[in-house]
């Protein structure tokens, strides 16, 4: 079974850069910057193309100000700026073409448009709803 665009892993230029940890969280537990741009409301894809597509400093700078959004772990907000020059490092010199995508337009990678799965989806609901009522009918008029 394949996964859903949405679900991918995406463009696996951008992995190393999304899996690179930008702490350690009170709990123990290793931060990644897919995590913490998630929890800041940010596409993780996104953001590294939109910080990919910058010079390597300001990237940082921009980097550091989401950073600085985050609670602290056991790193402190004065950190943030050595903490992004580090990960920009991680990030290719230019974004990648493809982003996976789950608004409008083309889903990255299968060449479906997001109209494409609406309406298919729909003729799935709608065959099962067919289904349905012919077994109600037929039960109704074997056991009625």
């Amino acid at each position: 079974m394949t996964l859903r665009p949405e679900y991918l892993l995406g463009n696996s230029t951008y992995n190393d850069f999304l899996f690179a940890a930008v702490g350690e969280e009170k709990v123990g537990l290793p931060l990644t910057v897919l995590t913490a741009l998630t929890r800041l409301g940010l596409d993780p894809w996104q953001e590294a193309a939109r910080l990919s597509d910058l010079p390597r400093e300001t990237a940082a700078r921009a980097l550091a100000a989401t950073i600085a959004m985050l609670p602290e772990g056991d790193w402190k907000a004065a950190e943030s700026e050595a903490i992004a020059a580090r990960l920009v490092n991680w990030l290719p010199a230019r974004s990648a073409a493809t982003i996976p995508s789950v608004g409008g337009g083309r889903v990255a990678g299968t060449g479906t448009s997001a109209s494409d799965i609406i309406q298919s989806r729909a003729m799935t609901w709608l065959t099962w709803a067919v289904l349905a009522v012919t077994v109600i009918f037929l039960g109704l008029r074997l056991f009625g």
